[in-house]
């Protein structure tokens, strides 16, 4: 095996640490605008975001990138995490909003991971400059940072299918144009579209501009950031809540059966079974929730308990975690209904977290086809998506990922409950670090923050955080001694 090509990493960080210079002067500007006293944190951040990625791009701008493959991808993009993170912490550090760095790292890797999990309790004495970052942040981090940079490599004249294969690690690579370049951009027009819809849509309603701007950028990044302590809850409002929900819902959605909808392919989007299984949890769980706070007396009405059925459902398989009531209070048997959705989540090809949809129907299928083998041992029974037959290899991977996922949690909660937490905060923890949920059960709850639990459980599960959202194996495969091996 060929020596790992330094020099191409070092090209690819550093170009990204560039052009997140700009994200970063973004936020300096509405610092400015708003009169702040956090904009020295951002030029101070800008500054050294572009120090050290014109450091990094000119030690590796001779680099070979034809020699480049998956191994370089993979190390990339984790590092790509693992910097932007340590960057992203600067402002809340530099500008003593967050005093400590371990605090700071943890709130920005749940932004860039778009999980939502934060140690703030007071949000609202936050700078406009500082809570635009936080939202800025779920929102690059919802798409994918590198995949943006992939739509602007040509630009650069650097090709990086490597990055795109290790950034969206999914079930399969769904790519409706042959260049991958086309297919970042198309992904990115299509998610700045819907930002802008939405936008809009918050505006016309009780929103003021800047908490509509900051509720798109983290509703689309299904990230569940908020410029309120009471997340969403403080505006009180139907409107909102329905509009929110739907668009969870589409941020939970396959972006690639989104681009097919808003180019008029209605057939593309009715007959994607994912979305059909998707669907039906989401309409399933909804009843069954609203019949539970009925049949509990826990709302007043059936509209109230619809409404807050859906939002919470919706925001918890989407994995944006905002907050309209705190369902800790809703009892233990939801508590198992939010669990399961932490862990299945969205579709495939999504801004949300957790199994995906897609794994998870094609778990059901294993196992309905391992019975039907009891019957009838030497029957061929094959697993078909969408009506096409599946090769082995995919259904191996998924029942690997499966494995590992389970293994992975069981591993974080041990650590938390070494680390002195209760169980149920510990799994809730977990569970929702690994699915980029946001908030978990207990001290961990929709109304509470993480903010006091030890700095051991912050580190563990900020890592957590990151082998979610790049979906395991483009993480964990760095561990493993065949890797690095020539």
């Amino acid at each position: 095996m060929r020596q790992i090509n330094i020099y191409f990493i070092s090209k690819m960080l550093g170009l990204m640490l560039i052009l997140e210079t700009f994200f970063i002067l973004l936020a300096a500007l509405v610092a400015f605008w708003y009169k702040g006293n956090d904009v020295n944190s951002f030029l101070f951040t800008a500054l050294v975001a572009c120090g050290l990625g014109a450091l990094l791009y000119s030690f590796g701008f001779r680099a070979n990138e034809a020699s480049a493959g998956k191994r370089e991808g993979m190390i990339t993009v984790t590092l790509t995490w693992i910097i932007f993170c340590i960057i992203g912490a600067l402002p809340y550090y530099y500008g003593g909003y967050i005093p400590s760095f371990t605090d700071a790292f943890f709130e920005t890797m749940s932004g860039f991971t778009t999980t939502g999990s934060t140690i703030l309790a007071d949000i609202e004495a936050l700078p406009n400059g500082i809570l635009f970052w936080r939202s800025l942040t779920q929102w690059q981090g919802g798409i994918g940072m590198v995949v943006f940079t992939v739509a602007l490599l040509p630009l650069f004249g650097v090709g990086a299918a490597q990055l795109y294969d290790a950034e969206t690690s999914g079930i399969t690579h769904d790519r409706f144009r042959p260049r991958v370049t086309q297919v970042a951009k198309r992904l990115w027009g299509t998610y700045v579209f819907l930002t802008l819809i939405l936008t809009a849509l918050l505006y016309v309603g009780p929103m003021n501009l800047f908490d509509s701007i900051n509720h798109a950028f983290t509703c689309m990044a299904t990230g569940g950031y908020s410029t309120k302590n009471s997340s969403v809850a403080y505006w009180d409002s139907a409107y909102i809540d329905y509009i929110l929900s739907l668009f969870m819902f589409i941020g939970a959605t396959n972006f690639t059966l989104i681009f097919f909808l808003m180019q008029g392919n209605f057939k593309q989007l009715f007959k994607d079974e994912e979305l059909r299984w998707f669907f039906i949890l989401i309409v399933s769980t909804i009843a069954v929730t609203t019949g539970w706070l009925m049949f509990k007396d826990i709302t007043p009405d059936f509209e109230t308990a619809l409404r807050e059925a859906t939002f919470q459902v919706v925001t918890l398989a989407s994995t944006t975690g905002f907050a309209t009531e705190d369902f800790n209070l809703w009892g233990s048997f939801f508590w198992m209904i939010a669990l399961i959705l932490m862990i299945i989540c969205g579709c495939a090809g999504s801004t949300s977290g957790g199994l995906k949809m897609g794994r998870f129907m094609i778990l059901c299928k294993s196992v309905n086809a391992e019975f039907k083998k009891q019957t009838h041992p030497h029957a061929v029974i094959p697993i078909r998506v969408n009506g096409n037959a599946i090769s082995q290899h995919v259904v191996h991977r998924v029942l690997s990922f499966a494995v590992i996922y389970m293994i992975v949690l069981m591993v974080g909660c041990l650590i938390l409950t070494f680390n002195g937490m209760d169980y149920p905060d510990a799994m809730g923890s977990v569970a929702s670090a690994m699915g980029n949920v946001g908030p978990g059960f207990g001290s961990v709850g929709p109304v509470n923050n993480f903010s006091h639990i030890p700095d051991a459980s912050k580190w563990t599960l900020s890592f957590v955080m990151m082998v979610g959202r790049l979906e395991l194996f483009t993480i964990l495969t760095l561990f493993t001694r065949g890797f690095w091996k020539q």
